[in-house]
């Protein structure tokens, strides 16, 4: 044992450096851009995967999370506005809409000046529920974004909005429909 190591370290397990990964056949250089394409494909899929267990305890699906996470800014939306903003079906929508009303989280309400359509909104249970998802959330991108600081994590989301719009720019421009 080195002088000033303590008898705690002394009993650590040791570490061996791992090997270099093999080559592939393509350099790093020639292929960064298919590593960062999985990259982020793995990044966004974990993400789900652990977002989903943390609402576990609130019985909130990700699609559900989803619709109460946009009302929470948008409360009253018209039914098949709220579709179309989310990128979903009517149908689709609507079944979502019947399961967050059965629970109780939303209420859907016939429009002022038009009996035909129907607004949604939160309940006081589902705003608290917002508020619970909010702060569930907040600690898993605590634990997920360990080791970043705060400029390291502006500048992350900043590179991340600008990868989006491009992505939408190229989608609008080649007539992507979803």
């Amino acid at each position: 044992m080195l002088e000033n190591e303590s008898t705690e370290s002394a009993t650590a397990v040791v570490k061996r450096p791992r090997k270099p990964a093999k080559k592939s056949s393509m350099s790093d250089e020639n292929n960064w851009d298919q590593r960062l394409g999985f990259l982020m494909h793995d990044v966004s899929r974990l993400r789900r995967m652990v977002f989903d267990n943390f609402m576990k305890p609130l019985g909130v699906t990700r699609s559900q999370w989803w619709v109460l996470a946009y009302l929470s800014r948008h409360d009253g939306m018209i039914q098949s506005d709220l579709a179309n903003v989310l990128d979903l079906g009517k149908a689709a929508l609507g079944g979502l809409i019947d399961r967050l009303e059965a629970t109780s989280v939303i209420q859907r309400r016939p429009d002022a000046t038009d009996r035909r359509v129907k607004r949604v909104y939160l309940t006081s249970k589902g705003q608290q529920t917002v508020k619970e998802m909010r702060e569930l959330s907040h600690g898993m991108s605590e634990q997920i974004l360990e080791g970043l600081d705060h400029d390291q994590r502006l500048a992350l989301a900043d590179m991340l909005t600008l990868v989006k719009q491009n992505l939408l720019a190229i989608k609008r421009e080649n007539g992507i429909d979803d």
